[in-house]
């Protein structure tokens, strides 16, 4: 194997955390709308609390998919 296999076939792994972000996003808004759904008078707490959980794991995709690119283009 030379060294450009290499580096797709591992930047093609490092890019699955950005699926793992996806489904990690999409958990936290689930929380987010059945807790505001449930007990609406907490939306102002909790709201707060999501947007915080959306970032970090968006951060996690980004850093997935930076590595990606590290690895492909570096």
């Amino acid at each position: 194997m030379d060294l450009q296999s290499a580096r797709e076939i591992g930047a093609g792994l490092a890019a699955i955390g950005v699926a793992g972000a996806g489904v990690g996003i999409g958990s936290v808004f689930a929380a987010l709308v059945s807790t505001i759904g449930r007990n609406p008078a907490s939306r102002s707490h909790v709201f707060g609390l999501g947007m915080l959980g959306f970032a970090l794991a968006e951060a996690t995709g980004l850093f997935a998919l930076l590595m990606a690119f590290m690895i492909l283009f570096g």
